[in-house]
Order: C-alpha cells, then sequence, then structure tokens
C-alpha cells in the first residue's frame, strides 16, 4: 500500500510539473535566447536623432535594456525594456520617458508585446490591443535592425525603424 501511495505521488507530481516544463522549453513558446543576439552596446542614428542602447544578456528568467535618443546634444527619450520568460514565451515589456524621467505611460501598465515566433536571429513582438508588431532582426555579426509591422491587405508589412551598429 506504501508503495502504491508512493507511486500515486509521483504520478501526480509528473503530471503537475511536465506540463510546466514542456511550455517553458516548447519550440513554439520560444525562450529568452530568441531575443539574445541583441546583448551589447548598440547605435544608430535616423534623420533627426542618435540613439545608444545598451542590452544585458538573458539570465534566469529576463533580459533588460534600455535606449536614449539625442538630438543637438540633448536627451529626448528614454526607453526601458524588460524581456520576461513566461511558461507562453518571453513577452516585451515597454516603458517610454520624457527628460527628467518623466514617465509617458501609466505607472503601473508598459506597453507589453507578446511573443509571436522565432527563427536564428529573427524575433516577432505583438503589441497587446493594437494591430502593431515589431521585429528584431539581427543581419550581420555587427548590426540588428528593429522594424515595425502592420498589416496591409492581409500581410505583415515591416517598415525598419532603427538600424543599429554593434560600439566596440
Amino acid at each position: 500500500m506504501k508503495n502504491r501511495a508512493s507511486l500515486l505521488f509521483l504520478l501526480l507530481l509528473s503530471a503537475t510539473l511536465l506540463p510546466t516544463a514542456r511550455a517553458q522549453t516548447s519550440p513554439k513558446a520560444g525562450s529568452l535566447a530568441d531575443v539574445g543576439f541583441i546583448e551589447g552596446h548598440w547605435k544608430a542614428t535616423t534623420k533627426d536623432n542618435r540613439l545608444e542602447a545598451v542590452w544585458s544578456a538573458p539570465d534566469g528568467d529576463n533580459l533588460v535594456g534600455f535606449i536614449r535618443m539625442m538630438k543637438d546634444g540633448k536627451a529626448t527619450l528614454y526607453e526601458l525594456f524588460a524581456f520576461e520568460q513566461t511558461p507562453q514565451g518571453p513577452v516585451a515589456l515597454v516603458k517610454h520617458f520624457k527628460p527628467g524621467l518623466i514617465g509617458l505611460e501609466d505607472k503601473e501598465k508598459p506597453d507589453r508585446y507578446t511573443f509571436l515566433e522565432a527563427s536564428k536571429g529573427r524575433a516577432i513582438f505583438e503589441k497587446q490591443g493594437e494591430p502593431l508588431r515589431v521585429l528584431y532582426e539581427k543581419r550581420a555579426d555587427d548590426q540588428f535592425v528593429i522594424a515595425l509591422g502592420k498589416s496591409q491587405e492581409g500581410k505583415w508589412v515591416f517598415k525598419d525603424l532603427f538600424e543599429f551598429s554593434r560600439v566596440k
């Protein structure tokens, strides 16, 4: 009887833990490794702004980073990013700040982007509550792009927003 109870306990424990482990490692669910290629110190230039970005390596259940935008030697915007691992895959959480660290979003509600898919050096997220997608794509060893996607005639069309080069 004692062995039977032990076996039943192990079966119940396995049934409880196995789906969780499977959900965290499922290729469809994705993982922080899918965006790990953005790790490092990066710079980009647009028509009007200079950008500097720094992202940490994935560690545990998160990867964090920031972007600062500058125009004429003055900060115009700060963005704080946290990619967090969930059983459904990574989520991207973003908060924007004006100079003086004046938050643009509600302090309790960051912009939230749900993981959709990934392949080597490429990951796509969709903004919750809006028909907007963000593509992170490594295009060379020392280059990656953030592109915004919108649905046009039933297809997602992406336009480069920032083209980053690694700072050496």
